[in-house]
């Protein structure tokens, strides 16, 4: 995280450097693996270490209509982006269960 410094996601969970959120550049990433060792810590399966993942809602994205949920810094409790929970287009769907990460909210 950006303001507190909490380690959020090792960075080979990172998928892909090229997305865009709100504020401009974006990652998208995956949960880590099972084999990194957060599932044995309490991280419930599919969320990112150190966030809470808000009520889902439905949101229009450059690339349709999705259901999302806010994620924040468990820290310090800004928000970092977003999980997709749903996809509306076919095409999208390889994005559930996914998140975005504000490039200007991590580092």
């Amino acid at each position: 995280c950006h303001k507190c410094l909490t380690d959020l996601i090792p960075t080979s969970s990172i998928i892909s450097k090229g997305f865009t959120g709100r504020h401009g550049r974006a990652y998208l990433v995956a949960p880590p693996a099972p084999s990194y060792g957060l599932l044995d810590a309490g991280l419930p399966a599919g969320d990112l270490p150190n966030t809470v993942t808000q009520k889902p809602v439905p949101r229009q994205l450059v690339t349709g209509a999705h259901t999302v949920s806010d994620i924040k810094c468990r820290g310090c409790e800004t928000v970092l982006g977003w999980k997709y929970v749903a996809a509306e287009e076919e095409s999208q769907r390889y994005k559930v269960g996914k998140f975005i990460l504000e490039t200007r909210r991590v580092v």
